[in-house]
């Protein structure tokens, strides 16, 4: 008795019936769903690329001071609530 051990490599697709070949893998549709999905990531982070070289964020002037006459209303309401309201 010949006991035939296979292989789980050796185990043959099924094919369709004879006449009948398989499309290439470019003529299924999810094949292009599949690949568009980061393809328009790779192509989006490149556009936010150009766009932050070609027009970058301007720097703040952090020289200002609370003394300008602009802050000193804000600064004397924040400095009343911290104190409990102690002039």
């Amino acid at each position: 008795m010949t006991i035939r051990i296979r292989h789980p490599a050796s185990t043959a697709i099924p094919t369709p019936a004879t006449g009948a070949e398989t499309p290439p893998w470019w003529r299924y549709k999810m094949v292009w769903l599949v690949i568009s999905g980061p393809l328009v990531v790779v192509v989006a982070s490149f556009v936010t690329l150009g766009l932050a070289i070609r027009h970058p964020d301007p720097v703040l002037d952090t020289t200002t001071t609370a003394t300008d006459a602009a802050h000193l209303p804000a600064m004397q309401g924040r400095n009343h609530a911290a104190t409990g309201g102690v002039k």
